[in-house]
């Protein structure tokens, strides 16, 4: 997120020194760079890859290990955005020793562990990696590519252990959150202005046993996870409007996305924005209408996608409220007879082939 205390880049040299000893991003690597870069040339047409609130960011999409190329674009950058400048990069780059820092282990959790409980160990985990100061996010995150292949780019993530910005937080969060059945996933995204900017920022909301919450990552601490206790998604996503007042953002819009399904080889893209609101234009009432009917329809769609694995329970329990078989038409007993024919069971699970494992397909 490029939002809220955005003019300061604090502990920058930390985080770079983080990177400097990291297996991808060898002084060879460093060393390696065309001496152009350092003459203005990291700008030229096609690099500059995102701005957000007037704010430049670069996004490394060149894989691991990091091209020398990426490598000096983001020194330079650095060097221009931090209070110390080019004098912080060099004591960096040019240190004969460098700390190394401790690599967070990949969460693991019990079978004894609560849901709250494995959420909280996997926001610690990405608190671990720390948020990325730098103004190059490390990995590329298409919002368009299936969720089998973001689910690739998580596993990336926990090789490298570098730090992650708010939307690789998200598709790190749907990762470790896989084995969560229980727990459902989705995205939720803000558009806010300050001082005549914009700014865009993403979390990842979570519902569980009638309890909304969310996992994320943010400059902010009250911008990024929010406890599985808030009972309805509004007074969930008020809670985040009330938090951008705070730094004086107004939220301008709302995306609410879909359920994501469990399993990691789905080949279909995440619905990231399948509800926009348009807050600047809504009193806090309709954002409630709206926000709950939302949940709702996608509460009911788990529900029916569930309960349409099993047809023959189904048909076993409408039978119980149909009339007995001496109270029957003899139209109504054919129509019987013929629900039971082994062709008409043996048709119902091939209309439920497009459905994965957990019964997810929730889109119309």
């Amino acid at each position: 997120m490029t939002g809220p205390g955005s003019n300061g880049t604090p502990s920058t040299a930390a985080r770079l020194s983080k990177h400097a000893r990291s297996k991808s991003c060898s002084r060879g690597d460093r060393e390696s760079a065309s001496g152009s870069s350092a003459n203005g040339a990291s700008r030229s047409s096609g690099e500059e890859d995102e701005k957000d609130g007037g704010v430049l960011f670069y996004v490394n999409r060149s894989g691991f290990p990091i091209d020398g190329q990426t490598w000096e674009r983001m020194w330079l950058h650095v060097a221009r955005i931090h209070p110390e400048g080019k004098e912080m990069v060099d004591r960096i780059r040019h240190a004969a020793h460098l700390a190394r820092l401790p690599v967070p282990s990949v969460p693991i959790f019990k079978p004894s562990m609560s849901v709250p409980d494995c959420l909280h160990v996997i926001q610690q985990y990405m608190k671990l990696l720390q948020y990325n100061h730098t103004g190059t996010q490390f990995f590329e995150i298409r919002k368009t590519r299936p969720l089998s292949g973001l689910m690739e780019t998580a596993r990336e993530m926990t090789r490298e252990s570098l730090p992650i910005k708010c939307l690789e937080a998200v598709v790190l969060g749907i990762y470790l959150t896989n084995g969560l059945t229980s727990l459902e996933r989705f995205p939720i995204s803000f558009k806010t202005q300050f001082s005549g900017n914009f700014f865009h920022h993403v979390v990842l909301g979570v519902y569980c046993n009638g309890r909304y919450g969310s996992l994320g990552m943010s400059r902010r601490p009250d911008l990024m996870d929010k406890p599985l206790s808030f009972r309805t998604l509004s007074e969930l996503i008020f809670e985040f409007e009330d938090s951008y007042q705070k730094y004086l953002h107004v939220v301008k819009k709302v995306k609410i996305g879909l359920y994501v399904p469990h399993d990691p080889h789905v080949f279909q893209p995440i619905e990231w924005k399948y509800l926009v609101l348009n807050c600047s234009k809504m009193s806090r009432g309709e954002m409630r209408k709206d926000l709950e009917k939302h949940a709702r329809d996608m509460r009911m769609k788990i529900l029916k996608s569930s309960s349409a694995q099993s047809p023959v329970k189904e048909r076993a329990r409408g039978k119980s409220l149909s009339p007995r078989r001496g109270q029957a038409s003899p139209q109504r007993r054919h129509l019987q007879k013929r629900d039971k024919s082994p062709a008409m069971l043996d048709k119902k699970p091939a209309e439920l082939s497009t459905l994965n494992d957990v019964g997810y397909q929730i889109r119309i």
